[in-house]
C-alpha cells in the first residue's frame, strides 16, 4: 500500500511499531510504501501517548492487527479514558481481548486510580468471523471495517455515514484493495 504525502518525521513512533509487529516500509518519492512479507505478526507491549509518542488515534487499528499476532500483546491507553469500547464488536468476531482497569504499561497513568478500562490484553492469532455491528465513532468504526476485511464470512455494518464523513471515498478505497462492499440506499 502506497500512502502519498506520508512523512516519515510525522510517523516515527507508528513506523517503529509497525516494524516491530512484522511490517515493512520504504520511504519513497512523496510518500511511504507499506507491506507485510508474510509469516506471523509479532506481539508487543505498547503505551499510547501524545505526539511524538504512539498516538492514541492509531491504537484502534493496531488492536485489530494484534488480534492476528502470535502471542500476547498489551496496549495501555494513557490519553483517553474510554478508548477500548470498540473492542466489544471484535470480541463478537472472535478476538480474545480482556480489558483491565490497572495500568499494564511501564508508567502509571492518570487513569490508574479512576476505575476506567484502559489496558487491553490481546491474545492471538484468533480467526475472526463476520458479524453485524454499528459504527460507534470514526476511529472505532474504521477499525471494525478493517476487522471485517480480515474476517471469514460476511459482516454487516450500520452507521457508515460516520465513516463517509470522516474519510473521503473510503468505500472506493476499500474496493480498490479488493474488498467486496455493498452499500444500501441509506449508506449511499
Amino acid at each position: 500500500i502506497y500512502v502519498r504525502g506520508a512523512e516519515q518525521r510525522d510517523l516515527t513512533a507508528f513506523l517503529n511499531t509497525y516494524r516491530k509487529i512484522g511490517g515493512e516500509f520504504d520511504v519513497v518519492d512523496d510518500g511511504i510504501r507499506f507491506w507485510h512479507a508474510g509469516g506471523d505478526l509479532n506481539p508487543l507491549v505498547l503505551e499510547t501517548d501524545v505526539h511524538p509518542g504512539f498516538m492514541t488515534d492509531w491504537q484502534q487499528p493496531l488492536v485489530v492487527a494484534l488480534t492476528q499476532a502470535k502471542g500476547v500483546s498489551i496496549v495501555h491507553e494513557t490519553v483517553y479514558e474510554n478508548r477500548f469500547g470498540f473492542t466489544d464488536a471484535l470480541v463478537r468476531m472472535g478476538a480474545s481481548i480482556q480489558l483491565h482497569r490497572e495500568c499494564l504499561g511501564s508508567v502509571p497513568c492518570r487513569f490508574g486510580q479512576r476505575n476506567f478500562l484502559h489496558s487491553a490484553v490481546i491474545s492471538g492469532p484468533t480467526p475472526l468471523h463476520g458479524v453485524e455491528f454499528d459504527i460507534p465513532d470514526l476511529r472505532g468504526g474504521f477499525s471494525h471495517l478493517i476487522a471485517a476485511l480480515t474476517a471469514e464470512g460476511t459482516s454487516t455494518a450500520t452507521g457508515l455515514e460516520i465513516i463517509n464523513r470522516g474519510y473521503e471515498h473510503f468505500m472506493a478505497k476499500l474496493e480498490g484493495l479488493g474488498a467486496d462492499v455493498e452499500l444500501t440506499e441509506r449508506d449511499r
